[in-house]
């Protein structure tokens, strides 16, 4: 099987070459793995048009990849793969969500020990983990329908903007502190839309998590014949595959690996500003007083995965526990789609 070694010199810290060379690259000569061809990435798609060739043939491939999920990102959505890829995944990216979600670890992150336990199993010959992977279609006006495949995540409303201003700040914030720099701009932000939730194959339904039960329950409004449908506004909108968070310690989606699908399916995290007893008109006003309870939602995040089950008290103030709405809506499914209401999602 040829072994593939890719890695960003530039990416998250820019410490990817010293990485490799004293740590990845003599472990994996010291097994019985022969590298067929090193790769350093010189911009954006590199990656991906370096494996072309070897992506048109039938036979598996391994690529010992050294970068974070924007990279991941690229090679998966080459054009029509044939092969069948395995990853050794080296976390040398910014926030690395799926190597921390993987191997969840909550000491030392930057120690080349942590950072080496994926070719370690490479090098074993420890069977692999399959991937599930969520394919968009992303339809915009004028514009032909483009499809994209995703191994972490799928989102929109503030996560998106989130990770869109966040590129900007690259540069003068490192780290993952420029995703918290880029929420505060946006936290303000609703987005207007309608959405469609359809469960699983298997499922029959949507199902919804009861932080009262401890568990999914199928939603109430859900039925076998037609997709649940959610108005907005909402202020956050974000789902994942494969993987539990999006940093190290930002378990925005907990269930995954607390529950385990048993089947292909998206956990989405939902967040809808009307549910909030104290609001029920948008308005400047309203979205300020609003951002405080979604950036209490976000910390949670931190602590374990907390939000999933914080609720509202009666005077909109959120709570850890309670027998009010809650705050966050935790849903899995197997698909989903967001029709904006206008052109102008974003108020």
């Amino acid at each position: 099987m040829p072994v593939f070694v890719i890695y960003n010199p530039v990416c998250g810290d820019g410490t990817a070459n010293e990485l490799f060379q004293e740590h990845v690259l003599p472990l994996i000569e010291k097994s019985s793995k022969v590298v067929d061809k090193i790769i350093v990435t010189e911009s954006q798609g590199h990656a991906a048009s370096a494996l072309r060739e070897s992506f048109a043939q039938e036979d598996p491939i391994t690529v010992v990849l050294g970068a974070g999920d924007g990279t991941l990102h690229e090679i998966i959505n080459a054009p029509d793969p044939k092969a069948d890829v395995s990853f050794a995944l080296v976390p040398c990216g910014t926030a690395n969500a799926l190597y921390s979600s993987i191997f969840p670890h909550t000491g030392e992150v930057d120690h080349a020990d942590y950072k080496l336990k994926s070719v370690q199993a490479f090098v074993n010959d420890r069977p692999t983990i399959p991937l599930t992977l969520a394919l968009t279609d992303l339809d915009a006006p004028d514009k032909p329908r483009r499809s994209v495949a995703s191994a972490v995540v799928t989102s929109t409303a503030l996560h998106a903007s989130i990770l869109h201003d966040s590129e900007a700040l690259r540069s003068s914030v490192p780290g993952i502190e420029r995703f918290k720099v880029a929420a505060r701009q946006n936290i303000t932000r609703w987005y207007r839309a309608t959405v469609r939730l359809h469960p699983a194959m298997n499922a029959g339904r949507v199902h919804i998590y009861d932080p009262a039960e401890g568990k999914f329950v199928p939603h109430p409004q859900s039925t076998k014949d037609a997709p649940l449908v959610l108005e907005g506004p909402f202020a956050y909108f974000v789902s994942t595959v494969n993987v539990d968070r999006l940093e190290p310690q930002f378990r925005i989606t907990p269930l995954q690996s607390d529950f385990k699908p048993t089947e292909a399916s998206f956990d989405l995290v939902v967040v809808r500003p009307f549910r909030d007893p104290s609001i029920s008109v948008d308005s400047e006003g309203t979205r300020a007083a609003f951002a405080p309870k979604l950036g209490s939602v976000l910390q949670a995040a931190y602590r374990n995965g907390a939000h999933a089950s914080m609720r509202y008290a009666n005077d909109g103030s959120t709570v850890d526990e309670g027998n009010g709405p809650t705050v966050v809506e935790y849903f899995r499914c197997g698909g989903w789609e967001w029709k904006p209401v206008s052109d102008q999602q974003c108020v």
